[in-house]
């Protein structure tokens, strides 16, 4: 069994017609997920209200408090935008705070089965005093932080296999020593950052550039010679995946050459870490191969 977190709510994030970060991503991913012979094996659950799980405090810790106020004062507003690629409308505030209280539920249940946060907005690109890059508030890092309050949880590993860097997510996290990130990602593409040389504060991040057009075997020899050893001598008590679908060879905004059987197969690699897994949607924007690439990372786990 692998639970899936989401919401209708989440479709409610409006960023304009032809904005490529649209809820069309989320209706196709269910579409496809529904569609699959062990569909029956997906235990689907609505997140929790975001005031019960105190979402708030736990976004502070990663985020300014003064950018909370400003993102709630434009969704008030009804709507503008952070930069030229960041709407935000009239309910992407309340839909931000579901979408992060969701994987803190996600948190909680992968500690004890596999789980897949389908929301939006995404997150890795988000800063302490700013949202850019379709982003609003870091996801993952705001997960990591929560799980590092559970008893039993000393140490958070964060997957980025998005086609782009989470400049946000290293940002927010390098300074911490119980926290541990590694992306996999174009290089040299948005947002610019993740070269590397960059290694965090305690030696706890691993960047890995890799060049347009790179498919699963540079992948492949990257989880082998980097990613797999990296986390093991890690030995996370969570493992968090930032799960972006935008290296797929469709996708509009790169330029890497995955098909989406390719993440079943990375996510077969994860698995012999035999560490609780949680991952959760970044990027991925043709949709017909974000809805197989998400299908065929579920159908890895329930392998």
């Amino acid at each position: 069994m692998v639970t899936l977190f989401y919401s209708a709510e989440f479709l409610n994030h409006d960023t304009g017609a032809f904005h490529p970060e649209s809820p069309a991503r989320l209706t196709a991913i269910e579409a496809a997920l529904k569609k699959k012979p062990w569909a029956n094996y997906l235990h689907w659950r609505t997140p929790s209200a975001p005031a019960s799980r105190n979402i708030l405090h736990w976004l502070q810790q990663v985020h300014a408090p003064d950018y909370l106020q400003t993102l709630e004062q434009i969704s008030l507003r009804g709507g503008g935008a952070l930069d030229s690629d960041t709407p935000v409308s009239a309910e992407s505030y309340e839909v931000a705070l579901l979408a992060a209280g969701a994987w803190l539920d996600g948190v909680d249940q992968a500690l004890r089965e596999p789980v897949f946060v389908l929301s939006r907005p995404p997150g890795h690109h988000a800063l302490r005093e700013r949202g850019m890059g379709f982003c609003l508030v870091n996801n993952a890092a705001v997960a990591a932080r929560y799980a590092l309050s559970l008893d039993g949880v000393e140490r958070v590993g964060i997957l980025d296999w998005d086609v782009h860097h989470g400049n946000g997510t290293e940002a927010l996290v390098a300074d911490n020593p119980q926290i541990f990130y590694c992306s996999l990602h174009q290089y040299p593409f948005y947002p610019g950052t993740g070269a590397a040389q960059e290694r965090g504060f305690h030696d706890n991040i691993l960047n890995i550039p890799l060049r347009a057009g790179s498919g699963l075997a540079e992948y492949e020899d990257a989880f082998q010679t980097q990613v797999l050893p990296f986390f093991q001598t890690v030995n996370p008590d969570l493992l968090i995946v930032s799960a972006g679908y935008d290296a797929n060879r469709d996708d509009p905004l790169a330029g890497m050459n995955l098909v989406p059987q390719d993440y079943g197969v990375l996510t077969h690699h994860l698995l012999t870490l035999n560490r609780p897994l949680l991952f959760g949607l970044e990027g991925g924007y043709d949709l017909p191969s974000l809805g197989q690439s998400v299908a065929a990372t579920l159908a890895a786990l329930l392998d």
